[in-house]
Parts: structure tokens; sequence; C-alpha cells
């Protein structure tokens, strides 16, 4: 029986017919708000992924190791075949060695600086030479052969070569002169150790196989790989990062996590080498020469009288030989009976020779090798013509450019001095970068003594009024000098003079003229300097006799006078008892072989106690 409302069934039909409507159009609109929002949906994920991606590549990017190399002649800084990259005490340095023809070599100049500096070249025979104590080793250019006198020595490779006007000196033959070790990296590009000394070394090895890189840093550039377990040179340690060097020669970086067991090692120097004996004259007591200054054979016979009230004097050094012309030809004042009476007198007679009498081109005498031969042999041969005990050589006019000949003349005079029992001394400027090139040096192994001309720190053409030898000048001169000879060598010279100094203001037409300003110092000067100089004697009587009192100067350590007459200043730094004593303190206290004055006649007698007193 059915219970149903007539026309109920119909009514639910139709309600069950709009929600199926309902729920169809519901449907249709989620289905076109998807399809809507699909292609929003793809775009979205799709940028998730490209950020996705771009972040992981980034990060990948950002801790990955650069794989890229470095350009190692870039890094040698190696652009020619034949050219050798230097590294000098673990420092990759900008010098560079050749090789030629299997064999390594270092230019001339880089061998001279920092190797050995006893190398001579001499353009007359365009060979490169070495001075022993009674030898000379020649080396011819291109020459597998070096030689000694006539004797050829063979050592099978070009010992010495010129290329593109530069000269190279094979790196097997050094080692005759030098202790040194190299080692040549094979390989392009060619790089080589080169040391002269060999502290310890801390090491470490390799924890894997690695790559050490140009700087510390993933992204650096690869400059080799080391293998695992290889020991490397640990030069620098950082917080992640350690500065090492390679067995194949390679300065980078390793990273520290990479590096185990660090170690030291000690590495052996090659033997030393003997360095070259020049035997020497030494006398076994302090040497106090004075210069007796000859211009003419009539001044020889006035020995007697300018030693006259002298004493402690061991040494006269007459000025007897002075260069005459550029082909090593001088003239003399040397005397028989001068040397006789010298003699008698328990003196010894050292002749001086000079380049400043007459005027001489010291490069064209010494630059070559004739020449410096004749003036040798010459020399030689009159000093045992008249038995002198001695050669002075006081070359003071000695040009930068004549410098290496000039100390290849003072080699060659030694050899021959040397064998004819001759005392060999020379003199020297107080030392100065523009002297620099008199290699005092070389002077103190080749010559017997060297002596300090201490005085002319003021001299005739000075711009302004000075000391001719303060104090400070000459300790300075003398520890100058002690830095490269023996003080068994060292001799310094004391002036027996002075100068007196005057200062005359400048009139308009003077302040006009190109000489109103200082050269050194680029200030105005006021007024005119000129000097005269004076003996010790006569220094002090012209200030006497102005009536001036001279009061001591602790700077200078000299008694110092002053005043004006007639408007112009007068100026004087004496030379006296007081400034002798504090300069032969001075020389004592050096322990010094000794002292000269210059010159005989200037001195008043009272100085050769003070002298006396402080040399022995």
């Amino acid at each position: 029986m059915n219970d149903m409302i007539p026309g109920e069934s119909d009514l639910i039909r139709h309600r069950q017919n709009d929600n199926r409507k309902r729920i169809s159009k519901k449907k249709k609109r989620r289905r076109r708000m998807i399809q809507k929002l699909i292609p929003f949906l793809v775009v979205f994920f799709l940028i998730i992924i490209v950020l996705a991606v771009a972040l992981s590549t980034g990060l990948l990017e950002k801790y990955s190791y650069s794989t890229q190399k470095a350009d190692l002649n870039e890094y040698f800084s190696v652009y020619d075949d034949t050219d050798v990259a230097i590294i000098t005490s673990n420092v990759l340095t900008t010098d560079k060695a050749k090789l030629y023809d299997g064999t390594c070599y270092l230019d001339y100049d880089l061998v001279s600086s920092k190797l050995f500096d006893r190398f001579y070249l001499d353009p007359d025979s365009d060979s490169l030479l070495y001075t022993t104590a009674t030898d000379i080793v020649r080396i011819p250019m291109g020459s597998t052969s070096y030689y000694i006198g006539e004797t050829p020595t063979d050592v099978g490779y070009v010992l010495v070569r010129r290329e593109n006007d530069t000269i190279y000196i094979a790196l097997d033959y050094l080692k005759n002169y030098v202790a040194f070790t190299y080692h040549l990296y094979e390989g392009t590009p060619y790089h080589m150790d080169l040391d002269l000394e060999w502290p310890a070394y801390k090491t470490a090895k390799v924890k894997k196989k690695s790559n050490v890189r140009l700087l510390g840093g993933i992204k650096s550039e690869i400059l080799t790989n080391v293998a695992k377990e290889e020991t490397v040179v640990v030069l620098e340690e950082m917080e992640e990062w350690s500065k090492v060097k390679t067995d194949d020669g390679f300065i980078g970086y390793l990273e520290n996590k990479l590096l185990i067991d660090y170690g030291e090692e000690t590495p052996t120097p090659p033997a030393a080498i003997a360095e070259e004996i020049y035997p020497n004259i030494h006398k076994d007591y302090p040497i106090n020469l004075a210069w007796h200054q000859v211009t003419n054979a009539t001044a020889n016979s006035y020995l007697e009288e300018v030693l006259e009230g002298t004493s402690g004097i061991t040494t006269i050094s007459p000025t007897w030989y002075f260069l005459s012309d550029n082909a090593g030809n001088f003239t003399t004042c040397a005397d028989h009976d001068y040397v006789n009476t010298a003699h008698s007198m328990g003196l010894e007679v050292w002749a001086l020779v000079d380049d400043f009498t007459n005027s001489v081109d010291t490069f064209e005498i010494f630059s070559h090798a004739a020449t410096r031969q004749t003036l040798i042999t010459n020399l030689i041969a009159s000093a045992k013509e008249y038995n002198i005990d001695g050669l002075n050589i006081d070359f003071e006019k000695i040009t930068a450019d004549a410098g290496p000949h000039y100390v290849q003349f003072l080699r060659e005079l030694s050899i021959q001095c040397r064998a004819n029992n001759l005392v060999l001394s020379v003199d020297n400027y107080v030392p100065r970068e523009y002297t620099s090139h008199y290699n005092r040096k070389e002077q103190g192994r080749v010559a017997d003594y060297v002596i300090i001309m201490g005085y002319d720190e003021h001299y005739a053409g000075s711009e302004e009024s000075g000391s001719v030898a303060s104090i400070g000048f000459v300790k300075e001169g003398i520890e100058e000098t002690l830095k490269v000879v023996p003080k068994e060598k060292v001799i310094n010279a004391l002036p027996f003079y002075t100068r007196i100094w005057t200062e005359t203001p400048k009139t308009a037409e003077d302040s006009d003229s190109e000489n109103a300003v200082n050269e050194a110092s680029g200030e105005y000067i006021p007024y005119t300097v000129t000097s005269d100089a004076q003996s010790m004697q006569g220094a002090l009587d012209f200030v006497k006799s102005a009536g001036c009192t001279p009061t001591w100067d602790e700077t200078t350590q000299q008694n110092y006078a002053e005043f004006v007459k007639d408007g112009v200043t007068y100026k004087v730094w004496l030379e006296d008892d007081a400034s002798i004593t504090a300069k032969m303190q001075a020389i004592q206290s050096y322990q010094i072989a000794g002292v000269a004055g210059w010159k005989l006649g200037l001195q008043t007698n009272s100085v050769w106690n003070i002298i006396s007193q402080y040399l022995n």
C-alpha cells in the first residue's frame, strides 16, 4: 500500500533533479575554475623548479673547486725558450737564468751583485779575468777553456758567452769560487732553485692527491698537483690554507686539512769554498806615516830639515810619481840619497803615485790591459832601482766608469808588489756613495794597507764654512771603512792644516747670479764663501792677531774662533793639540793599524808626542 501523498513523488523527483543539476553546475564551475588555475599552477611550479635549480647551481658554483689552470709562463714571467725562472730562499724572484746547450748561465751583472763580485771583464782581450795572489786566470769569450798564463784547461762546456750584448757565466764554473746550490726543474717553463743559504724548514705530507693553487682559495687557478703522501715544504700557515713549495718547484697554496705528518728538515750545504788567500805585508808595529810633498828634485835635499823636531814617525811617503799621459807613463822625483837618508834614520819609504798633478784620463789608462801593464812594470822597476819599501797609490780622480778598471789595476799591481816584497798602500776618501766605485772591500783584500784621508770635510770649493775634519767626520770614515776592510789594514790620516773661512756679504749684483743658491739645500746664500788653507801654527797666529779667543766646540771637538772685520765674518776651526788628541783617542779606540799625517811641515811639533802616546 502506498503511503505517499498524491503528487509527492513528482516533487521528490523534481527536487532530486534540481539537486543533480546544482551539483552538476558546481562540478562544471569547479572544473572551469581548475582549468583556469592550471596554467597559473604550471607557471608557479615552473618558477619553483627554476628557483630550485638556480639555487642549487649557485651553491654548487659557490662551493665547488675551480678546475682552471694557471698560465705558467705568466706565473714564472718566462716568455723566452732560453729563460729560466729563479727561486731563491723559497721565493720566486724576478731574476732569470739562461739555458744554452743544456748548461745554465747567469748574467755577469747578476753574478757580481748576488754571488761573486771579483771577476773583471777585460774589454781588450774580450775575456773574463780572475786575479789570484800570483796569477791572472783568463777565460776567453765563447771558450770551453780557461788559461793561467798560456796553459789552457778544458772543462767541456762554454764558460763565458755573449748573447745579445749580455755576458753570461756558467753556473757550474762559478762553483769553483762561491758555495751555492742550484737545481734545474726540467720541463716548460724552465725554473730553478738557486740558494746561498740553507736554513732548516718545515715539511708536511699530503693526505691525498690534490691541486696546488696560485692563491689560497678554492676558486684560485691550479699551478700543479701533488700526489698522495708527497712531501711539501710549508712556508707559511694561515687559518685554512698554507703556502707550500712542491717537489717540482712550484710555490702555491694547499688547504690545511690536506696536510699531515708535519716535520722539519735541515738541508746539507755544499762544501765551503776556500777564499783566495792574498799574503799581505803587515808590520809588527803601529804605522805612523807622514807625507812629504816633493814637487821637484831639489826638495829631496830638505828631508832632514822637514824631519827636524819630529818623533815617532815610522814611515815617510814622498810625493814622487806623477802620471803624465794616457799611455801609462809617469814622471818622477825619486832620489837615491833621499832613500838612503830615510833608511839611516830608521824610516821606511812608501813613495806616493798621484793622478792629479798632470791632466790624465783615468778611464783611458786603466781600461786597457797593455796600459795597466806598462804602468805596473815601470813602477816596480823604479821601486827596485831606488830601493824603496812600498808604493802609496793616491789616485783621486777615478770616475765611476773607470772604477772597475782601477780596481783591476790594483789587483794586478798587488801581484807584482807581493813578488817584490813591496808594501802596497792605497789612499781613499771618507766613504760616500759617490765614491763606492773605489771598491774599498776589494782593496782590503789585495792591498797591505788602506788609508782613509780623514779630512776635507769642508774644502776649498765648499759653499759653506766648516771644519776640515770634525770628530764625527773622522769617526764616520773609520767606521764605514771597517765594515769592509780588516782593522789591521786601516790607517786614518789626520790634517796638519785647517782653513780660514771668510763670509763676505753679497752685493745686489751677486744676489742675482746663478751661484746665489746653495746646490745642496737650495737655500739662498747671503754671502760669498772663500777659504785659505793654513798650517796649524799659521791659523792660530791669525786668530791671535785678530785679538780673538777660541772656544771649545764640543760637536767638532775643536777650538773654534769667529770674528767680524770690515763687514767680513771670519771663521776658523783650529787643528791643535786638543783636536789631535780627540782624533787620536778615536783612532786608538778602533784599534786600527795606524795614523798618517798630511803633510810634513804644517804640523806643530807638539803633536808627535800626542800621536805616539795613543799609538803605543
